[in-house]
This record gives C-alpha cells, sequence and structure tokens, in this order.
C-alpha cells in the first residue's frame, strides 16, 4: 500500500471520527426507540417495511399514473416500502427518500441497496480472484473502496459478501465467492464484512453487509444455478455453515436467503436455517431478506400453494424482507388477520428492519447519503484506481513458469500479443458489475505500452459474436478462424508469445452455468496452431471460474491465471508479466483435469478403498487421473521458498504450537503463504484427508528466513457432528505445513 493511498485512509478515518462526537447508543436506548416507533404503526405500516421492490419508474420524469407502477408509488407514499433496490445516484435516491419521508404517515426511511460485488463505479478483480490473494487486509480494503463508492451514490446496504463454498466450477456464480474452502471463505467473509460496514455504520461512508445466500446454494446439483440441493448436515454445518457464522460473528447486519431447496424445504421457507440456527444459536439481531422472487418461487419448487400460501411459509421462517415477490405487502394482513401468521412474528420482522435503519443513522438524516458534491468527489477517486491495482497484482496466480520464460525482459524481446482478450477494455471487468461503466478497463496491451518491449499483436480469432450484456447469454465464436494465418505469422517472427485466452467476463456470474470448463470457442485450436511455430509461450488466463486446461498444461510452459480483474487489468498483468511485482497468488479453488472430476477439491474423504491396488476395484477413473490438475493453495512465485525444521510443541490444554523455517533461496524477494493442514484420523464422524486450519502471508527479502508459527486451539482442533453439537475428540492428528495444500513438511501429534 502506497504511502499516499494511507494517508488518503487516514483523512477518511479522522472525518469519520470528526462526524461521530456523539457517545453510540446503548442497545437499551436503541430498542427503546425501535419500540416506540413499532408502537405506532398500523399492521399495513408494519407489513410495507417488509417489502422491498425494485426501482419502477423513471425517477427524473413524471409520477406514474396507472398501473403497476401507479401501485407502487402509492405504496411508496403510504409507506409501505422497506427498502428499494437498484436506485442508485444521490439525486435519484433523494428524490425517493423525499416520498418516503415527506409523504408517508411517520416518515420512516427507505433502505437503498444494490449488489456491489467488487466495486460500484471503480472495480475491483472478482471475489475469487481476490480470494486468490490470501491477503485479508487487502480483500477488506477492496470492500472498503466499494462502500466508499456507492455509500458518496446514495447506497447504504449492499447484497454482499457471497460467502457459499462451492467445489463444482460449472456454477457460474463461484466467481462471486472465496472459492471451496470453508475456513478461507470464513476469513474472507469476516474481512469483506469489516470493509464494508466499517467500524461505525452510522458513518457515511460505510454501508449494511448481506452475507449470501443462506444456505448450501454452491452445491446446486449439477452445477446448476438454481437447482436442487441435497447434503448431510455435516456438510451443513462443518462446510457450508462456517463463513456465515463468521460473517454473523462480525457482525453483518443482514443475510440472504437463497433460492435452492435443502433437505426438500426452499431456503426462504426453512425455519430450521433461519429461525433455529441463525436468529437462535446464533443470536443474529440483524434481518434476512429474501432473493428476487425467491419467495413466490415456492409455489414453482412445489411446496406453497399460491402466493398468499407463500407469505404465511417464508414469514413464519423468519425470513423478514420479501424482495419482489409483492406476497408480503399482498396477502400478509389477511394471514395475520386469519390467525396463520401471528403478529410477533410480524413485530419481530419489523424490528429487526428497523434497528438497521437506527444503526444507518437514517432517522437522524434521512438524506445523509445524498451528498451530490462527495459523489462527484469519491466515484472513480484516483486513490481508488491505486488501491484496486494493488488488490489487482495480488489476485493473479502463477500456475507454472517452466524454463522461467517469465520475466520478460524489457525492450530486449520481441513479444508477440495473441487474443481478442488482450485489446478488451470490457471483459476484464468480469461479471456482477452493474454499476459500473462499460469499456472502463485498462486493456493489457495499454498495460505494456510503457515496458519498450517491440510488441506485436494479432488478435487470432474473437471470442464472442456480438457485444455481450448482464442479462443475455454471450454468444460464442465457435467457426470462425480467419485471423489464425496472421496470428502464425506474427508468433514465428517474435522470440516469446504472450496468449491471452479464457472466458468473457459474461460467461460467469448468475445463471452463467457451464456443461464444459475448457476454453470456449476456437480459442484452444488456436492455442495449438500458434505452439506449432513457436513453444516459447505464456499463456494468460482471463476467467471467472477454474478451467480444465490438461492440453495447455502439458504443453505450454507458462501459465498466469489472472482471473477478471477489473478497471486496472491491463497495469497489473503488465507489471507481473514483466517483472514489476512478483506473483504472490494461490489457488482458492481446485483446477480439475476434466469437468467429469467435478465437483472437486482438496478437503476430500477417504472412501473404504482409496489406496491403489493392482486390480480395478479401488476409488478411482479408468480413464483419467483422480487429482487436479492445478491443486487448492498452488501458487509459484519468480523466487523460491524452502521448508524445513517443523516442530510441534503442547502449549495447553488442547492447544499446540507449530512452526516451520522459511527460506527464500531465490534472488529477488517475494511473498509467501504458508498454509497448515490438520487431519483427524480418526473420529466419530469421518474427517476429510486434510483441512485447511491456519495460513500466513509475508515478504521474504533474498537469503532472509522466517519462523512461521501457528498456534491450534479447540476451535482448529474440532468439528461438527451431524445435529450441530461442537465437537473435541482425543486422538491423532495429522499436520502438514507448506507451500500449498499438497506440498510441505509432515508430523503428527496425538490429542
Amino acid at each position: 500500500m502506497t504511502l499516499r493511498f494511507t494517508n488518503y485512509l487516514i483523512g477518511i478515518i479522522i472525518l469519520i471520527i470528526a462526524g461521530c462526537s456523539q457517545q453510540p447508543e446503548t442497545v437499551d436506548e436503541l430498542d427503546s426507540k425501535v419500540n416506540d416507533l413499532l408502537a405506532q404503526m398500523t399492521l399495513e405500516e408494519k407489513i410495507g417495511q417488509m417489502n422491498l421492490y425494485n426501482g419502477f419508474w423513471d425517477i427524473t420524469g413524471p409520477a406514474p399514473q396507472s398501473g403497476a407502477a401507479a401501485d407502487k408509488y402509492q405504496h411508496l407514499e403510504n409507506g409501505w416500502v422497506g427498502a428499494m433496490l437498484n436506485i442508485h445516484g444521490t439525486e435519484n435516491v433523494r428524490k425517493i427518500q423525499e416520498i418516503a419521508v415527506n409523504e408517508s404517515r411517520l416518515g420512516i426511511p427507505v433502505l437503498f441497496g444494490y449488489d456491489i460485488i467488487h466495486g460500484y463505479k471503480t472495480l475491483s478483480p472478482i471475489p475469487l480472484a481476490e480470494a486468490a490473494s490470501w491477503d485479508l487486509e487487502a480483500i477488506e480494503q477492496s470492500a472498503r473502496i466499494g462502500a466508499i463508492e456507492a455509500s458518496a451514490a446514495g447506497i447504504n446496504w449492499t447484497f454482499a459478501p457471497m460467502v457459499d463454498i462451492s467445489r463444482d466450477a460449472r456454477w457460474g456464480r463461484v466467481m462471486e465467492g472465496g472459492g471451496e474452502d470453508p475456513y478461507l471463505g470464513a476469513r474472507i467473509a469476516a474481512a469483506r464484512v469489516r470493509g464494508f460496514q466499517g467500524e461505525d455504520l452510522s458513518a457515511t461512508n460505510t454501508i449494511a453487509a448481506c452475507a449470501k445466500h443462506f444456505a448450501g446454494y454452491g452445491f446446486a446439483e449439477a452445477g446448476r444455478d438454481y437447482n436442487t440441493v441435497d447434503i448431510g448436515t455435516v456438510t451443513l454445518y462443518n462446510e457450508v455453515l462456517p463463513p456465515f457464522k463468521a460473517a454473523v460473528d462480525q457482525g453483518v447486519r443482514t443475510l440472504m436467503n437463497s433460492f435452492n431447496i435443502l433437505n426438500g424445504i426452499p431456503a426462504t421457507g426453512d425455519a430450521f436455517l433461519q429461525k433455529e440456527i441463525l436468529k437462535g444459536k446464533w443470536a443474529f439481531n440483524g434481518f434476512v431478506v429474501s432473493d428476487w422472487g425467491s419467495t413466490g418461487e415456492m409455489i414453482s419448487h412445489g411446496y406453497a400453494e399460491n402466493l398468499a400460501h407463500a407469505a404465511q411459509l417464508a414469514a413464519n421462517a423468519g425470513s423478514d424482507m420479501d424482495m419482489e415477490s409483492y406476497a408480503y405487502v399482498k396477502h400478509l394482513k389477511n394471514k395475520v388477520d386469519s390467525g396463520l401468521v401471528d403478529l410477533s412474528v410480524i413485530d419481530d420482522a419489523v424490528k429487526r428492519i428497523l434497528r438497521v435503519k437506527f444503526e444507518l443513522g437514517l432517522f437522524d438524516d434521512p438524506f445523509l447519503y445524498c451528498d451530490p458534491d462527495r459523489e462527484k468527489e469519491m466515484v472513480y477517486h484516483q486513490q481508488h484506481q491505486q488501491a484496486v491495482l494493488d488488490m489487482a497484482r495480488k489476485s493473479m496466480v502463477l500456475l507454472k513458469n517452466e524454463n522461467h520464460l517469465l520475466p520478460l525482459s524489457r525492450g530486449r524481446q520481441r513479444v508477440a500479443v495473441i487474443g481478442a482478450l488482450a485489446d478488451d477494455n470490457n471483459s476484464p471487468l468480469g461479471s456482477w458489475r452493474i454499476s459500473s461503466d462499460d469499456s472502463t478497463a485498462v486493456s493489457l496491451l495499454e498495460g505494456m505500452e510503457p515496458y519498450g518491449a517491440e510488441i506485436s499483436y494479432a488478435k487470432g480469432a474473437d471470442l464472442i459474436t456480438e457485444s455481450a450484456t448482464f442479462l443475455q447469454n454471450v454468444q460464442i465464436n465457435e467457426t470462425d478462424k480467419s485471423g489464425f494465418r496472421e496470428a502464425i505469422r506474427v508468433a514465428r517472427r517474435s522470440d516469446i508469445v504472450v496468449m491471452v485466452l479464457g472466458e468473457h467476463g459474461f460467461q460467469s456470474g448468475e445463471g452463467r452455468s457451464r456443461t464444459q470448463l475448457d476454453l470456449p470457442g476456437v480459442q484452444q485450436e488456436l492455442l495449438e496452431a500458434v505452439y506449432e511455430v513457436n513453444k516459447n509461450i505464456v499463456l494468460v488466463l482471463m476467467n471467472g471460474r477454474p478451467l480444465a486446461i490438461p492440453w495447455a498444461a502439458e504443453h505450454i510452459p507458462t501459465i498466469l491465471e489472472v482471473w477478471h480483474l477489473g478497471s486496472q487489468s491491463g497495469h497489473a498483468i503488465a507489471q507481473v508479466l514483466f517483472g514489476e511485482y512478483n506473483p504472490s497468488g494461490k489457488l482458492p479453488m481446485s483446477f480439475p483435469r476434466s469437468v467429469g472430476q467435478v465437483p472437486i477439491g482438496y478437503n476430500k474423504y477417504n472412501t473404504g478403498r482409496a489406496i491403489p491396488q493392482d486390480n480395478v476395484f479401488w476409488s478411482t477413473y479408468t480413464d483419467q487421473l483422480i487429482d487436479p490438475l492445478f491443486p487448492f493453495g498452488h501458487g509459484l512465485s519468480y523466487t523460491q521458498f524452502d521448508y524445513s525444521d517443523l516442530s510441534i510443541e503442547v502449549t495447553g490444554s488442547n492447544q499446540y504450537e507449530v512452526k516451520v523455517s522459511v527460506t527464500n533461496s531465490g534472488q529477488i524477494a517475494g511473498e509467501e503463504v504458508t498454509q497448515l493442514y490438520l487431519r483427524d484420523v480418526a473420529a466419530s464422524v469421518a474427517r476429510p484427508v486434510k483441512e485447511l486450519k491456519g495460513f500466513q502471508k509475508y515478504s521474504l527479502a533474498p537469503g532472509e528466513s522466517k519462523t512461521v508459527v501457528f498456534q491450534l486451539t479447540e476451535k482448529e482442533l474440532g468439528f461438527y457432528d451431524g445435529q450441530g453439537n461442537f465437537m473435541v475428540e482425543p486422538g491423532k492428528f495429522q499436520v502438514m505445513v507448506g507451500t500449498s495444500s499438497v506440498e510441505g513438511l509432515s508430523g503428527e501429534f496425538t490429542l
């Protein structure tokens, strides 16, 4: 982090402190205010707070006079709208808020929610890429930048972070989360909540976070979005729920339930998840919002008879706010009047919603987030560009670097750059960037310009056949190879070839499930054609999910995973290619050899026949290895880190200290992520072959050594049984500490 940007952050903090001279309210004081307001509300007004609408008219024009939009406008005037989404910009937000505050009987302000997934206007890398940094401070700072810009544009609530764990790269929404591991995912979830919410939710540059999707969404069958989930409770408690629990412990103010069925019950109507676990065992005091239309979708699931029944089921299950189903605003009053929904259910939901509004400071100043001068100053702030550049550099993973093709030499090599993505200002922005402006990313060609290399560019082939949008499927070029000849010509006369291949930014994200995980379109053919004339290839992968690239892994000497890096993409990639920044990322998801392996993860369970046999009767494939192409935690550097002297010592009751020495034996400084994995060898519930239980990221100068120390407590040694009970059992534990999930030093101890 630069000194200039650090000073900028210090200035922000000073402004927050200066604007918060009053002592924060106590819980009792806040409860008293909520209860006083609740006592003044009619049943219709209470239910109105549980109603979330999408923007429904052109706010700069006249109010709607007829149809559904007019009805929604009337609801806003009546105080029957608790929140709105997809309204942004201080002018638009102010106009909506003025109606809610000035026209309704009680003047209760509206929440304004938006999907700030990896930035508002200035975009950081997609969340999966950020997870590859394993840098919690940088991830927190990335969310902080998103919160600063979004709050300056009138937004006070984000539908992020997505904390779903998934081992299935077919599912397009893996780009939105932290990867396959619950420990890493939990640490990232807490960091993002801190980044969005800060220390003071009433400050003008913080926004309420929303952990989603509760729960199990990342385990959708066949990786198909919105599909059924069928997992056991051991998986639920040990793999799915830890990131949500971490977010709750960090003080996240809202959770969003998910589209999927779990154990035959749609999550929106699941009292076990929302009331027993979340609001019961975890004592969560924020509110739960449905996902878009998920209340009404319980009809399609075959769980609710009609929309009125869906409203009853969702409310009784603990879903506090209905997003765009119109179920609560249309039917909840009748359900209360008929005794099918108790008034206490409504009151509990409304208290939770009002509490968050009080915490945001909206009752003190409903227009707290409506300062146009601040919007002009903060959106696309130059210091934010520096921050997302830093995040982008840290997110890249060097998968392979045979013959040390990287880093490139400045001005001493003829470099061919091939691939449509190299000259693309739009795709590198990634998916889920609905508020940002198209084509505002720095392309790789633009990023390489300052380095003085002799660069020749050839597109080779288009990736897509027409402009892609967030709402439509991407049309991939499957046939046009007319640019191959020029690409081959350029490659033949160059010393080294940088091929930029992968997915378009809109090929991943919500609704973007794939049955194949290879390079889309004609890109694989292009890669092989260039390889025939020049084998010195650096493959730069731009993608939103792990890809299956076995041919490239076998033949291409150097592969750099860059993901979709956001606004500063080209500058960040160029800095890594030319050695100005030493890559330090590690994979947060395993890369499969083929789609037939997925779902795949490092923290698998042994079968009864896991050991290779001299016959066919053991757990394997007949046509492929069972291990991943690139494992979880893998990532190389331009330097070398050596591990030695692993030791394990007892430091107390059920407490152990693990130490290892790490030395930078290379010629340049670099960052390493030391990872600690445990295996509980024999337990009352079978445990995975290894589980991440600690990691540290640090920098070492050439020749420098560091003793890395981990503390193991019951938190790391225990697990949940199928009833959600946390267990710490005596027995043998195996320890592995190293540079990835498959490479390190091993030891053991007996608890």
